[in-house]
């Protein structure tokens, strides 16, 4: 596996993004999760790096933020990846990466191609999220998959697709003009082999 120099300095721009937005955040009162645009920047992470960069930039932000790093509202260390938002933040890296190999083989351009990004950012930058948040919600909290569903789940719904929209709004003219093969198919990118 090769990663290029401008791959990574892109993941870590990226990454940089998602902790900023973790800090854009709306707590609801009737439940733990706030509402936050760190979703977003999983799709785009994925949608604008690739599957190899998106998971790498959303996977530094999880590790660092496990080893005490305050990234994720702020806060970090294993407490937080414990606690009831967990299961959502350990989803991501593999949301960005499903998101990265599925719109590598849809044309984006048009209608068609809106509509298609649209259901990937959907199904796995914000439902695929939730078969990993609401279980651990529930656990976390001692309650039910009833109950984790309402407090995880339907309020977030609406928001998500919101976001889902906006990315595809995003990816579609951003692509075009930089697609996510430059990160490593530039002969003029220093290249850093790793042994896999």
């Amino acid at each position: 596996m090769k990663l290029s120099l401008r791959g990574i300095v892109f993941s870590a721009l990226m990454a940089a993004i998602l902790v900023l937005f973790g800090y854009i955040s709306i707590p609801i009162g009737f439940s733990p999760v706030p509402i936050t645009l760190q979703t977003l920047a999983v799709m785009l992470a994925g949608g604008l790096l690739g599957p190899l960069y998106g998971f790498l930039s959303v996977t530094m932000v999880v590790l660092l933020t496990a080893l005490g790093f305050p990234l994720l509202h702020g806060t970090g260390g294993l407490a937080v990846l414990l606690g009831p938002t967990g299961g959502y933040v350990m989803m991501w890296p593999f949301s960005a990466l499903l998101i990265g190999l599925l719109l590598a083989r849809i044309n984006i351009k048009g209608v068609t191609g809106f509509i298609l990004a649209f259901v990937v950012f959907e199904l796995f930058g914000s439902l695929l999220v939730y078969v990993s948040g609401v279980p651990w919600l529930a656990y976390a909290f001692k309650m039910d998959l009833p109950e984790a569903m309402i407090q995880g789940f339907y309020p977030y719904i609406i928001g998500d697709l919101i976001k889902a929209v906006f990315a595809a709004i995003i990816i579609a003219p951003v692509r075009m003009v930089f697609p996510p093969q430059r990160l490593t198919g530039n002969m003029h990118s220093t290249v850093i082999k790793v042994d896999s």
